[in-house]
């Protein structure tokens, strides 16, 4: 192990005494040149201003952006095959024919969910599952074209990951088997999700990946490596995964051939939560072959890996890739549900050409929950070489961004109030995702579930 000097976290009170009450309150500290290598240069820019209070109590946006909602959770899909569904999650936007833009949004339902996804023949799972996704197609100037099932038949339909060949991943963030909560069939697998044409992909789940409480994706543009995250509820907690494919990068349909998939061990390190300072890197990081994969019998995270163990993680969500190197997120870790320390968000970035693994950044502990700053979960690069995080913590729920250099923004908030004046809660964003021209943001609102489309001075 080798390490840089740490810089001392500040709360997110102490920072807004120190820079103003107009400026964004959040603590972060770490390498931020890292987290951005391979994108487009930064322009330096700190944010776009102060959020200005929506007066249709949806979202604030800084001066001069401005919003759509494109998708209501209960009202009717255009396609005639029923509602909306609750409970908006992970999301991709891609690249269709004559400027038009294809919108992959998952519904992390559970059986109890409110509108679950309508089931389709041929596009369904099981029929007993709620969850799914629901593809949205845009025109070139932004405007509803169409809105359908893309998947159904699902459980627990959390984040996902895109593929080099414009299909998106959809995981099941769930473990119940067959005779769980009413379901026919094993939960806990991914699946691939065509937005332009769902019959082309159906719903088949693509076993050889694992069957675990799957969280996002990332892949490796290079020799088509998957890297999986686990968002498990319990202790012991998730593992960081790599699958290696049959037929890597063959296109749609490929990674049903099926592959090796294995867990990451950083040697002497049990739990990533341990680990404080930003710099932190570790060599000689271990890929272990996962003994069952499809979990028939024991959990993989309960599963022997022999006398080294493997290294767990609390909250292991967001996953992306970025120049020559993976980003995962672990969102928070408390020593009071199992961990073996406590932290308010961490990003690390794995190199599989030096097998290095490196603590990037920590996000600082709140003091008001109000501001933003803790719990990132939801993760994309933007156009001109940021960051935007969605946030899930207490209280109210941001956006914001984090420029090359390490300035630290809010971009939306959230205004759904889903509590009471007396225990306020606020929807948790998700799914932030950029339309491939990189002029309009989409994001979603969890609960109750709505998907904007952010457009405005972009840089």
């Amino acid at each position: 192990m080798s390490s840089t000097t740490p810089r001392r976290l500040a709360t997110r009170r102490q920072v807004l005494a120190g820079s103003g009450a107009t400026a964004v309150s959040i603590a972060f500290a770490g390498a931020f040149s890292e987290l951005f290598a391979g994108t487009a240069a930064a322009r330096g820019h700190s944010g776009y201003g102060p959020l200005v209070p929506d007066p249709d109590g949806l979202l604030d946006l800084p001066q001069g952006f401005r919003y759509r909602v494109l998708s209501r959770e209960g009202d009717q899909l255009r396609s005639g095959e029923g509602r909306v569904p609750s409970n908006h999650d992970g999301m991709a936007a891609f690249t269709g024919h004559r400027g038009r833009v294809h919108l992959v949004r998952n519904h992390e339902n559970r059986v109890t969910a409110k509108i679950p996804v309508p089931t389709v023949d041929g596009l369904t799972y099981d029929p007993m599952g709620k969850g799914g996704c629901t593809a949205l197609e845009l025109d070139s100037r932004g405007a509803v074209l169409g809105e359908r099932v893309a998947i159904a038949g699902t459980a627990v339909n959390c984040a996902g990951g895109r593929t080099p060949w414009n299909t998106w991943l959809t995981c099941e963030e769930t473990e119940d088997r067959a005779g769980t909560n009413g379901y026919t069939k094993d939960h806990g697998f991914i699946f691939e999700v065509d937005g332009a044409d769902p019959r082309r992909t159906g719903a088949v789940p693509l076993t050889a990946m694992g069957r675990f409480q799957h969280e996002a994706i990332a892949i490796d543009p290079d020799n088509g490596i998957v890297y999986e995250t686990e968002d498990a509820f319990d202790k012991p907690f998730g593992l960081f995964y790599r699958f290696l494919p049959e037929k890597p990068l063959g296109g749609t349909g490929s990674l049903r051939a099926g592959g090796e998939l294995q867990a990451m061990r950083v040697p002497g390190v049990p739990d990533l939560s341990v680990i404080q300072e930003t710099g932190a890197s570790f060599d000689r990081i271990e890929w272990v072959p996962v003994p069952d994969p499809q979990a028939a019998t024991t959990a993989i995270r309960f599963q022997d890996f022999g006398p080294k163990g493997i290294t767990h993680a609390q909250k292991l969500e967001g996953c992306y890739w970025g120049g020559s190197s993976v980003y995962f997120v672990s969102s928070f870790a408390h020593s009071a549900a199992g961990s073996a320390a406590d932290h308010f968000g961490q990003v690390w970035r794995y190199e599989p050409k030096r097998r290095r693994l490196t603590l990037v950044v920590v996000f600082g502990p709140g003091t008001d929950v109000q501001l933003p700053g803790e719990s990132p979960d939801n993760i994309c690069l933007t156009s001109d070489g940021g960051l935007m995080v969605c946030e899930d913590g207490n209280g109210a729920q941001h956006v914001f961004g984090v420029t090359r250099h390490g300035e630290v923004y809010a971009m939306a908030r959230g205004r759904q109030n889903i509590g009471t004046a007396e225990d306020p809660e606020w929807g948790e964003f998700a799914g932030v995702t950029f339309a491939p021209d990189g002029g309009t943001m989409f994001v979603n609102c969890y609960t109750p579930g709505t998907t904007f489309a952010v457009t405005g001075p972009w840089r």
